[in-house]
Order: structure tokens, then sequence, then C-alpha cells
């Protein structure tokens, strides 16, 4: 298969039979809405359909760059829409933890829509930013990758020193620094864990179903519910938003090359970019940023490094995707208006639906499908772990620290090298 020329350095991969483009096309919808069911179900990941995408990928007549543009449209709209169940519900996707709080301090002032809006703009504003950059950043990752990984330790405890200082007290760094710490306990424990289930997704989605969703779940159950939502009218000035979705596509950079950071975690680090009048509207943004251009610097990454940086482009990988950049990048960019279209109108109807429910059933149910969830993706150990994560979550956010340090369980053992 003939090869195409390289932008900017980073080669555009193999050139492809014009006949694929309709059937990849289609792929991108498909991919789409699957991405769609993905963030709006809590404690369920694009990664889980990626990896069932993958184990079918031998066995169906698909070719694999079909199979891999229907992947990445799925991780790219689940950027988007994560934010939904996550205000909605209060059950953060484990990349979006960091702007659970900011965004429910929006839905409690009734601005919910207003919310959902601003995390739209930040992912799209974001993707349109990163795609470009991507091509320069790609060329010096390139070069930085051996130093990085060879120091990946220091690294590591660079990023962990950043979100501390962003603590506005000596007890907030402690409570953080205890909580990554149980954190990364908790990921050196069970991360190197064969665990399976009737479902391909392994021991993550316990794992994040129990940090981020649990917690937030058990304390909803005395409380008062969603209230009612105003309009959507942006109440951010057109520069703050600017400056914070500049901010979080920058940071997303960090997310797509190196392994083990978060979204969240980068958004975090970005933070003091974010305009002080702007704070909780900005933090939104610049979250929702980095969640969202994740998807094109780690496509890049992958590209050009030949190292996956999340679950769906582990599973592209495994699928025996060809990374052909002509192809998967439009792909993406196609999934991102889709995403950005979704959010407001599923969005507003998820408010309008949970307002008329009873909170406490609403916890308790959502709370028994990600125990569900858990069995269903490790098994009945899978539950085990949902439950020790859970109470992982509830000794951090009880000491005071921000739900960004649970992300330790990744970034943790990956500096101790376990």
């Amino acid at each position: 298969m003939a090869t195409l020329e390289s932008v900017a350095g980073v080669p555009l991969g193999p050139q492809v039979d014009p006949e694929l483009l309709l059937p990849v096309a289609a792929a991108t919808l498909a991919g789409c809405l699957l991405g769609t069911c993905s963030g709006l179900v809590p404690g369920l990941h694009a990664n889980n359909f990626a990896l069932l995408l993958a184990g079918a990928a031998p066995h169906v007549a698909v070719d694999p760059l079909v199979l891999g543009a229907a992947m990445l449209a799925a991780g790219v709209v689940h950027t988007f829409l994560d934010i939904v169940p996550s205000l909605a519900l209060g059950v953060p996707d484990g990349a979006m933890a960091a702007a659970a709080l900011p965004g429910h301090r929006l839905v409690l002032r009734g601005r919910g829509r207003e919310a959902l809006r601003l995390s739209a703009l930040g992912s799209g504003a974001a993707v349109a930013i990163a795609t470009p950059l991507a091509f320069p950043a790609t060329v010096a990752m390139r070069r930085l990758a051996p130093t990085l990984t060879a120091w990946f330790p220091l690294v590591a405890a660079a990023v962990l020193a950043l979100l501390l200082l962003t603590e506005p007290s000596h007890s907030a760094r402690i409570a953080g620094l205890l909580a990554f710490a149980l954190a990364t306990a908790l990921g050196a424990a069970v991360l190197g864990l064969s665990l399976s289930g009737p479902l391909a997704g392994g021991v993550l989605a316990p794992l994040f179903g129990g940090l981020f969703g649990a917690p937030v779940l058990l304390d909803a159950l005395d409380g008062g519910g969603v209230p009612e939502q105003a309009d959507a009218k942006l109440a951010i000035p057109p520069l703050d938003l600017g400056i914070s979705a500049a901010a979080g596509g920058l940071s997303g950079a960090a997310v797509g090359y190196l392994p083990g950071v978060s979204a969240g975690v980068a958004a975090t680090v970005s933070l003091p970019a974010v305009p002080a009048r702007s704070d909780l509207r900005g933090f939104v943004v610049a979250t929702s940023g980095a969640n969202s251009s994740t998807a094109i610097f780690a496509l890049f990454a992958l590209v050009a490094l030949g190292s996956p940086r999340s679950g769906v482009l582990v599973a592209v990988d495994d699928a025996g995707t060809p990374l052909a950049l002509t192809v998967l990048l439009p792909a993406v960019i196609v999934a991102a208006a889709v995403g950005f279209v979704l959010v407001g109108v599923l969005g507003d109807a998820a408010f309008r639906t949970v307002s008329r429910l009873d909170q406490r059933r609403l916890a308790l149910a959502v709370l028994g499908l990600l125990i569900v969830l858990s069995a269903l993706f490790a098994g009945l150990a899978g539950i085990a772990v949902f439950a020790l994560a859970t109470l992982v979550g509830l000794i951090a956010v009880r000491i005071g620290a921000r739900r960004v340090y649970l992300m330790g369980v990744l970034l943790g053992p990956l500096a101790l090298g376990l």
C-alpha cells in the first residue's frame, strides 16, 4: 500500500481506497451514536464500546479502517456529552471530575443550561485549536518523548506539585496529597488484576465508577434534587471564554502525549490562565476543552509515536486500523461537530427529565446501574473493586480533597513503575 507524504514532519499514513470513504462516513455516524449512548449513561465509557468492536474485528468482514473511524467518533462524541450526566445526575466521568464541582454550583444557581453551552463551546473551540497545533506539537514530542519517558517519575512529581500549588491553603494541600497517596495505593493494588466479565471492559469501569460516581450519589441521597433551570444565556465575556478554551485546548496536549495524565489534571494545571472574574464558567470551559482536545493530540501521538494514550486508541491499535490521518482526522472533526450540536439538545432534555424524578430513587437507581456495569465488565470481583474505590473516593471527599487528585490511581502507579 502506497504511503502519503508527511505534513510538518507528521506522517499522513497510507493511501486509502476511495471505495472505503462511504463506509467510513457511515461508520463515523454509527460511532457518534455509540458515543452518545456512552456519554449519557453514567459509568459507561466509549472505551467499552471500542474494546467490544476491537474484539469483534477478527470475526467480521469489515475493513479495520472503518472500525477505527467508528471507535474514534464514539470517543470524541463521548467527550462532549459526558458533561450531561455530570451535571444532571451528579456522576462525573473520570476525565470530567475536575469540572463537576464548578458545574454543580452553576446548576444549583439555575445555570445548568448555560453550563452545558459553556462545555460545548469549550470542547468545540479546543478541537479547533488542537487540530492545527497538533502538527508542530507532535514534531516537538517526537524529540522529547525519549527524555520524558526516561524521566517520567519526575514529570509525574512535577504534575502533582503543580496541582498542589493551585490549592488555597496548606490544609488543602495536605488533603490533596493524602488523596493522591490513597488513589495511588488503590491503583497499585487493582490495576494489575486480570478481571473479565460478560462484556469486555476490565477493571477501569468499576474503578472510576467507585472513585468518581458512587460518592456523589451517596451524598445525593439526602439532596434536594436539581432545581429549575433558567435560560441558556452565557454570562461570560467573550475574551474570557476564548482564554479558557485556549488554556484547556493547550493543556490537552499533556493528556494526549503523557501517560496517566487526565483531562481533569491538565485543566487544573491550566487554572491560573482562567480569568478570575469568570472562574466557575471558565473552569467548565477549560476542563471540557482539555477533555475533547485530547482526542486530537492522542490520535497524533499514535500516528507519529506509535503510543496509544487512551482506551479508545488502544482498541484502535488492537484492531489493526491503518493510521491514515487523511481519513481518521476528518472523522474526528465530524464527530466533534455532531457532539457540539447534541450537548444542548440532549442536555436540556436531561434536566427536564431529572427535575421531575425523585432524587433519592434516582440516585439509588444510578448507583445500582454502576454496580451492574462493574459486574458486566469485570465480573464479581469488579463489584469488590467498585466498593473499595467508593471507600477511597468517600475518604477523599471527607478530608476536603478535590476529586482531581484521585487520578493518582493511574498516574501514581505509572510513576512508580508498577
